[in-house]
């Protein structure tokens, strides 16, 4: 398809571009503030200079975002591990699918994990209702971000789509870079990873092919993403609370910051990633009309993840506590389940609404961790 449309508003910077953007970011009180607290043992002025100086988005990346992702894991983990890397080849671009548990680590560190195995990183699809300051807005752009708009008018949603679309494959399919994007708009905030149809649909849209050969281009790599610790888990049970209660009730900008410092710095204990691998054999497999094609690659893809979800022990106790079971009982002590019980207890205890529901909050915390094994069981 022959590519129309400017992307200039939505994609990451060009290198080119850097010295004006880092420009930009340096005369940023709240941006320095920031990045003076993430190294403190450097001095701000030459903190600013070494900014000034990148002349490229991977040498960001390598100079900054990965010794800070570094620190992150150290800080707040107990270790990032990967699998199924072997299955990629390095010179291919992939559209990496992924369920979305965090806001900003999910595809931060996945971008660690393949610069620190020899692969490119990927770019990295963003909401622009997350860019709720100028900084981060510039900042996210130097980092390899494309924008998706999705506070438009209707009536202008459609030309909106088919330009995320065009840029996807002529992203994937003229420069062969690689791309990640999470399988729903959000986080599945009780850890029901479901692929949206809708998603699928909009890779396809304006593409002057049927929608197999369409969604072959973009080699489609599902990827699982497994933290032993949802570090906004509390966050996650209050907002169900919130819209159980007010059916009007929306998220505010300052809500989305919360939970993304929340995810940053919170404890993940064990994480996980596997990459199942491109999928373009299973879509040669496709029948039907468009629609039951788009819902097989749904499902397709939602079976890869589920299958490969890391187990903890904080899910099988989940399970076994959500639906009254003893099955996974073999594999947890009873010193680990009043541990996680326990665990429970503290993280309602940040919940601040003044008419907290404890047992529907308790079945809303018990759900985000419990849901990821009654997945991986069905798949």
């Amino acid at each position: 398809m022959e590519n129309t449309f400017n992307f200039d508003e939505i994609r990451p910077f060009y290198d080119s571009e850097l010295q004006s953007a880092f420009e930009k970011l340096t005369t940023d009180v709240e941006f320095m503030g920031l990045i003076q607290k993430l190294f403190p043992q450097i001095p701000l002025d030459k903190l600013e200079l070494q900014l000034k100086n990148i002349n490229s988005k991977n040498n960001f990346q390598q100079q900054f975002i990965s010794p800070l992702l570094r620190q992150l894991e150290q800080k707040t983990s107990k270790g990032i591990t990967f699998s199924g890397l072997e299955s990629l080849e390095k010179n291919t671009a992939y559209l990496f699918i992924s369920n979305h548990r965090d806001i900003i680590l999910d595809s931060a560190f996945l971008n660690y994990i393949l610069l620190n195995n020899g692969f490119n990183t990927t770019e990295i699809a963003i909401g622009d209702n997350l860019l709720i300051k100028d900084w981060i807005r510039t900042l996210v752009r130097i980092n390899k971000s494309f924008i998706i708009q999705r506070n438009a008018p209707i009536r202008q949603m459609v030309q909106i789509l088919a330009r995320q679309s065009a840029y996807i494959h002529h992203t994937i399919c003229e420069r062969n870079q690689s791309i990640w994007i999470a399988q729903r708009e959000g986080r599945a905030k009780d850890s029901n990873d479901r692929t949206q149809e809708s998603l699928l649909k909009m890779f396809v849209l304006g593409q002057n092919d049927n929608f197999a050969n369409s969604i072959k281009k973009l080699h489609i790599c599902p990827l699982t993403i497994s933290y032993e610790y949802d570090a906004c888990d509390f966050l996650k049970a209050k907002e169900f609370q919130q819209k159980r209660d007010n059916e009007n009730f929306k998220k505010t900008p300052m809500d989305d910051f919360i939970n993304m410092k929340q995810g940053l710095e919170g404890y993940k204990g064990h994480i996980h990633f596997h990459f199942g691998g491109e999928i373009n054999n299973e879509i040669e497999l496709l029948n039907g009309n468009k629609n039951e094609q788009v819902t097989e690659t749904a499902n397709i893809i939602d079976k890869k993840i589920h299958s490969n979800y890391r187990i903890y022990k904080n899910n099988m106790i989940a399970y076994d506590l959500l639906l009254h079971t003893q099955k996974y009982k073999t594999n947890y002590t009873d010193e680990e389940k009043v541990a996680f019980e326990d665990y429970l207890q503290q993280q309602i205890a940040f919940i601040d609404l003044e008419n907290k529901d404890m047992e529907f909050l308790k079945q809303k915390m018990l759900e985000i961790y419990a849901n990821i094994l009654i997945n991986k069981e069905k798949a």
